[in-house]
């Protein structure tokens, strides 16, 4: 008889549990997407971000964009008159592109064949194969080309000049200047969103230019949301720019428009920032040392993580497959005395202390 009744107990739990399941279903409804009730467990991060490994590089000299091929695993450096080319699944050194003057930025073509090295020290944009690292041309750009970026859609290569305040486009095809065109104020860094839309930062001027890049017109010049924007994210599919500025600020601009969405907290002096489109994050870098991580899926963009790096760590790249942040720094010697010429100089760099700081989870 205990039998009997435990089985009947038994039945009765089971039927109970059925029909709560069936209810909480029905309570779904039938418009929803799958999965998104759960995102936050599958989308978002299941711990923070932290150090895990630093990788000494050594040499001399200031470093500027840095720009990782996670298909080659190979991550890139503007470092000083050379281009670091680094394994990243070994930690250790491929080789260089070298003979330029003061380089800045990095970009790739499409074909995974050619790269295009912004040689600010040169006023020109420096092609090199990306299996031999050798250069193959060396193009006449502006006065102190700064951000560069590579358009897909009409296979072009946007050198934006610090100095003479415009753009100079560069067809792939033939490596020849096909444009130059004049901005309202200094250039930093640009966004492309594969549609034939390029963005930049006008950093004196706290404004965001968008280009059409068929017709090379400006098409749009917006308010950037926060104070002397610098480095610059781009999220495609859900229309939205990142730029990070002074004040220790991120703004998030909508890319149609140019309308203000919100803001976000970061640290004090960045230069990069990057976007994760499987988890919804922002990484922004700044040269306080932290990197900090803005969480895009959540309404009120709330920074969810400032992880300490190292004094001086203001740019980046980011390897989307690897979810994994690299960031560059070295060992600050005593800051000259001011000038006239350099009223504000940065102090010296200890030589070999060049180092890489390798962030995951």
């Amino acid at each position: 008889m205990r039998q009997c009744h435990g089985l009947h107990i038994l039945a009765q739990m089971i039927f109970a549990a059925a029909l709560a399941g069936a209810f909480a279903l029905a309570l779904v409804p039938l418009n929803a997407q799958p999965g998104a009730a759960d995102r936050s467990a599958s989308a978002r991060p299941e711990q923070p971000y932290h150090v895990i490994d630093h990788w000494k590089i050594g040499g001399e000299g200031g470093w500027d964009y840095m720009h990782d091929d996670p298909a080659a695993h190979r991550l890139y450096i503007a470092h000083g008159p050379r281009v670091e080319v680094i394994d990243t699944e070994t930690a250790e050194p491929v080789g260089a592109v070298t003979g330029l003057h003061g380089t800045h930025g990095i970009a790739f073509d499409t074909l995974g064949k050619y790269g295009y090295i912004s040689d600010g020290g040169g006023n020109a944009v420096v092609v090199f194969d990306r299996k031999s690292l050798a250069t193959v041309a060396i193009i006449p750009a502006g006065t102190n080309p700064d951000g560069i970026v590579f358009e897909p859609s009409t296979q072009t290569v946007w050198a934006f000049n610090g100095r003479s305040h415009n753009v100079t486009v560069i067809d792939a095809a033939s490596q020849k200047v096909i444009d130059t065109i004049a901005l309202p104020g200094k250039p930093e860094f640009p966004a492309v969103d594969g549609q034939g839309h390029v963005f930049d930062n006008i950093e004196d001027k706290s404004e965001i230019v968008r280009l059409d890049a068929r017709s090379k017109d400006i098409t749009g010049e917006w308010p950037a949301g926060c104070d002397s924007p610098s480095g610059l994210a781009i999220d495609v599919a859900g229309h939205r720019l990142f730029p990070v500025c002074d004040g220790e600020k991120m703004a998030v601009i909508d890319s149609d428009n140019g309308a203000l969405l919100g803001a976000a907290s970061i640290g004090d002096g960045p230069d990069a920032a990057r976007w994760s489109a499987k988890y919804k994050l922002v990484f922004a870098s700044s040269g306080d040392g932290v990197l900090s991580v803005v969480d895009a899926g959540t309404k009120g963009y709330p920074t969810i993580e400032k992880l300490p790096t190292q004094r001086g760590a203001r740019t980046m790249a980011y390897d989307p497959k690897m979810d994994r942040i690299y960031t560059v720094t070295a060992d600050f010697g005593p800051r000259p005395e001011p000038t006239p010429e350099k009223p504000h100089p940065r102090p010296s760099i200890v030589p070999g202390t060049f180092t890489i700081i390798v962030i995951g989870r």
